[in-house]
């Protein structure tokens, strides 16, 4: 596929994610934040399209000249970091680019999801040291929020550069550590299952029978319904977490039998106030939403 569709989608996809409101929780439209405004994400959005658009530049040579292990994906994933830090002052977008550039990589070369699909599994698995290194600064620049203090590699630790160096630990080694309470983690070390199999389906059929914000604000609910987030339970616990993916889920139910829409849309208001009002920032479903719209436009073009 061509680098400049694939960075055209990612931007898109971006901006499509933030600009659905009232979406529970999360900067959108109509809601900003203390530190964050709405933006702050739109400029975020297109600021990395460059970036991205070198990524899958790069990555056609997967097919020719170059193997997986020399893809650079955390060069890209820096590069993308450092350039939204010129633009805006907070972390607006680390866990989209951790997601969207390795779809963008794997977009250049494959012709159907399922290769999509194990091309970005590729991009992760057989990334090298020097990527996990790129990785944690990148992390470093964006100053990520509710991280959490870890016993192995903490992105926090002055040692873990030199850790991983001497372990010689690549971006799959590092996030499988993590895997199973980070769902970002998670995502990227088990082909995205999130993506693939909740998100990127309900916002094509959505994105066919109604408007473009219903099948994001759906996407969004859907997701956070079934898969409790990871900045919500690092900040607040598991259970918090929990309790509020079963809130999405009796949000999502209401809107199975509410023809006008008009009790849905009360609740999904009430929703967005209650976890703003709690400080229950769902941002890893916001994350996961906007690797499902971006899967969902390249799916029009295989």
């Amino acid at each position: 596929m061509n680098p400049d569709l694939i960075a055209k989608i990612a931007q898109i996809s971006s901006i499509l994610e933030v600009s659905g409101y009232p979406k529970p929780g999360n900067v959108h439209r109509t809601r900003d934040f203390h530190d964050m405004v709405f933006e702050d994400f739109l400029i975020s959005g297109i600021v990395i399209g460059d970036t991205i658009r070198s990524a899958a530049t790069h990555g056609l040579e997967i097919n020719n000249s170059i193997s997986f292990k020399e893809a650079n994906i955390g060069k890209y994933i820096l590069q993308a970091v450092k350039e939204t830090d010129k633009w805006v002052t907070n972390n607006t977008n680390l866990g989209i680019i951790m997601l969207i550039t390795p779809i963008a990589m794997s977009a250049a070369i494959s012709y159907n999801l399922d290769q999509l699909k194990e091309n970005i599994h590729n991009l992760i698995f057989f990334s090298t040291v020097i990527d996990t290194v790129a990785l944690y600064e990148a992390i470093s620049i964006a100053d990520a929020g509710g991280m959490g203090e870890q016993e192995d590699f903490d992105v926090k630790s002055n040692d873990s550069i030199q850790e991983l160096i001497e372990n010689n630990l690549n971006i799959f080694d590092v996030l499988n550590i993590s895997s199973s309470w980070d769902s970002l983690a998670m995502e990227l070390t088990n082909k995205m299952p999130v993506t693939f199999d909740i998100g990127y389906p309900t916002f094509s059929k959505l994105k066919k029978e109604s408007s473009i914000n219903i099948a994001t604000i759906i996407t969004f609910l859907t997701i956070l319904s079934q898969v409790p987030d990871t900045l919500i339970s690092r900040k607040y616990g598991e259970e918090k977490a929990k309790e509020v993916s079963s809130l999405a889920m009796d949000v999502l139910r209401l809107q199975d039998f509410d023809d006008d829409m008009n009790d849905f849309n009360k609740k999904l208001s009430e929703f967005d106030d209650y976890l703003f009002e709690n400080k229950l920032n769902p941002g890893t479903t916001a994350d996961l939403t906007a690797s499902s719209i971006m899967v969902s436009y390249l799916a029009d073009y295989f």
